[in-house]
């Protein structure tokens, strides 16, 4: 049941159709974890405001998602 590497870590493993591991995912603000629960037209636009600051080493706890 688990899927692919978490891009918000080196050793989590996320589990299918989720974004981030379960450590990755509870570390973000309830802010951003509610921006990237909404499932919209935006949704995917969210989903790579989450990685391109994954990539640039913001911290996950000061990571902001465009509601």
């Amino acid at each position: 049941m688990t899927g692919a590497r978490c891009p918000g870590c080196p050793s989590g493993t996320r589990r299918t159709r989720m974004y981030l591991c379960l450590g990755c995912w509870n570390s973000l603000p309830a802010a951003a974890r509610r921006a990237l629960n909404r499932r919209d037209s935006k949704a995917f636009a969210r989903l790579r405001e989450l990685h391109r600051q994954l990539e640039a080493s913001v911290p996950h706890s000061e990571i902001q998602i465009t509601p």
